[in-house]
């Protein structure tokens, strides 16, 4: 049975999107609930699948990552039968390659698209030839560099 949300929590999910990083405290202060009740429903949220995982957003040209793109990636669904794997086995593929950030699978003329962060044209280079385009089940990809 699926739990139930209502305003408090959507104000938490709100907040917590936002600013991960708030206490219990502050999200209190923010909301005008009792630390007690933000701590039980944050339990909740986290028990029920709401709540999957904590992260952080890095500034990446500070750490060198100035290029980023996504790569539209077409699937050898033959090849991928063939080898019982799925394109959801293929974007698990793709998402262990370090420069990828993340996978969707999509619709459309494309199967997938990875979205990748790389110090320069040389990595993107590397890492598209290397490493996506020589997986099992890849068709071709297209690359589109992110301008802004």
């Amino acid at each position: 049975m699926e739990e139930k949300i209502d305003e408090k929590d959507l104000a938490i999910l709100e907040i917590l999107e936002k600013h991960g990083d708030y206490t219990v405290r502050q999200i209190a202060k923010k909301t005008l609930l009792a630390p007690t009740t933000i701590h039980a429903r944050i339990k909740k949220l986290r028990k029920n699948g709401i709540i999957r995982r904590y992260t952080i957003d890095i500034d990446r040209k500070k750490i060198g990552k100035k290029l980023g793109a996504y790569i539209l990636i077409l699937a050898d669904l033959k090849s991928l039968k063939e080898k019982n794997k799925s394109q959801v086995d293929l974007a698990k593929d793709i998402e262990k390659i370090p420069s990828v950030e993340n996978v969707d699978i999509v619709t459309g003329g494309s199967d997938l698209v990875a979205k990748i962060f790389v110090h320069d044209i040389e990595e993107l280079d590397k890492v598209l030839l290397e490493r996506i385009q020589l997986l099992e089940g890849v068709s071709k990809t297209q690359t589109m560099i992110i301008i802004h």
